[in-house]
């Protein structure tokens, strides 16, 4: 059982680590709890899909499998993350993790007796969707409480390592669990890892108020024996409001939407070019998805070295990462592409994570759940319709026309967005008093802020 985190240790002021979140004692122990969740959900996932075609005989039916889970986060998204920002952040994280084990273990129970059917599969998937959309934020958000806002960034990106790490070791590890104990224990020993998580929240002291900058105190949602105001207005309409009037949260939306159905699908896209037009093999594709997988990685740290990374940057990065997709459809060679992934993968990381540290810092303590609850109905939009928009796309233009079509559009996108932001921004207006010349500014309200 892990003793009490203390309180935090900071980080220097202008500290820029990458690894400056890991001096919080409850952050290096949710990082360890983060790594045994998210290998024990990789243990599952890499059993699942075979799973579903041994009771089926039907890739339709796996393909279903994980859109019946996925639902829930378009349909109740905005619901969960009002859950989120309502109730106790610990508590809410902690009950999260456990019913997310007890799904795993009923699971498992019905693996090992024989028990699963097709009917009882898609209700346990939808289950875990629907807990899902309370857990995924209320996880996300605690984890920044652990940390100042400076190093918030930090923390997203020791998490992305940590989901790397915990990815490699439960695919590795399924292996060896279902060949020795059978599939069952796979979901059993994911039960476990919930549990492990659940057990270890109560122990994290979340950080204090900040005395000197009153504007970010540990708000009643942080801190569970604060009372909270009656005014507060707890809506799940509050939060799609809230959202909607945020040009730059509206700008992220934007670009993760742009990006998702032109570009980031490797997967497909990738596998067509090295198979097609490069005469490469799966072993040549294994060889640029290991690439990809380590710019993931390098572009992790990198990015949490951030401290207060603004739409403007996200933009960028995501343009420059299209404008080198466009360059990798034109690849003469494997070992080209090779060189062109790699960079392509670290930008695209960086952009990942200063996204997600504007989505978790921006909006006020008090509407960060309902603000996630929304971003997590729009990017399960973009998920459902990405890759249907790209298959079409590549039928008609091919691997390379695929390639370097979508990111030349990504790319003229933002920036058209660009120029479209500075066009709205109001401009300076001089104002001369009788006698007296003062010179008085509008607030600029640039989306690339």
């Amino acid at each position: 059982m892990p003793p009490s985190s203390g309180a935090p240790a900071p980080a220097p002021a202008h500290g820029h680590s990458p690894w400056r979140s890991l001096r919080y004692r409850g952050m290096r122990w949710w990082s360890v709890a983060n790594f045994v969740s998210n290998a024990g959900t990789w243990m599952q996932l890499t059993v699942q899909n075979l799973l579903v075609l041994q009771i089926t005989g039907s890739a339709a039916a796996a393909g279903l499998s994980l859109s019946v889970q996925a639902a829930p986060g378009l349909l109740m998204g905005l619901v969960g993350g009002a859950a989120v920002d309502r109730w106790p952040r610990k508590l809410t994280a902690a009950v999260s993790q456990a019913l997310l084990g007890a799904v795993a273990f009923t699971t498992a129970l019905l693996v090992a007796f024989d028990r699963l059917d097709v009917g009882v599969l898609m209700a346990l998937a939808a289950v875990t969707g629907l807990i899902a959309t309370v857990d995924a934020p209320a996880c996300a958000l605690l984890g920044n409480d652990l940390v100042r806002p400076e190093d918030v960034p930090s923390a997203i990106g020791v998490g992305s390592l940590v989901h790397s790490a915990g990815r490699l070791a439960g695919a590795a590890l399924a292996g060896i669990t279902v060949a020795f104990l059978g599939t069952s224990a796979a979901y059993a020993a994911n039960g476990l890892s919930f549990l492990f998580v659940a057990a270890v929240i109560p122990f994290l002291r979340l950080r204090p108020v900040n005395p000197v900058n009153p504007v970010d105190p540990v708000d009643p949602v942080r801190d569970e024996s604060a009372p909270r105001a009656e005014a507060d207005d707890m809506s799940v309409r509050e939060g799609l409001a809230f959202f909607a009037r945020r040009p730059r949260l509206v700008a992220l939306a934007g670009i993760s939407g742009i990006t998702a159905i032109f570009g980031r699908n490797y997967g497909l896209t990738l596998a067509v070019l090295v198979t097609g037009p490069l005469a490469g093999g799966a072993g040549a594709f294994g060889t640029v998805a290991t690439v990809l997988a380590a710019g993931g990685i390098a572009g992790a740290v990198l990015g949490a070295r951030l401290r207060k990374p603004s739409v403007r940057l996200v933009g960028t990065l995501a343009a420059a990462g299209a404008l080198l997709q466009a360059v990798a459809g034109l690849s003469p060679s494997l070992a080209v592409l090779l060189v062109l992934v790699l960079p392509m993968a670290v930008v695209e990381s960086v952009s990942d994570t200063a996204a997600t540290t504007i989505l978790q810092t921006d909006p006020p303590a008090h509407l960060r759940g309902r603000v996630l609850g929304v971003w997590g109905s729009v990017r399960t939009v973009w998920s459902l319709a990405g890759p249907p928009a790209l298959g079409l796309l590549m039928e008609t233009a091919g691997a390379r026309g695929a390639l370097v079509t979508g990111g030349l559009v990504i790319a003229g996108a933002i920036g058209a967005g660009y120029l479209l932001s500075e066009r709205r921004a109001p401009r300076p207006v001089l104002v001369r008093a009788p006698g007296i010349p003062t010179v008085t500014e509008r607030p600029a309200l640039s989306t690339a802020a």
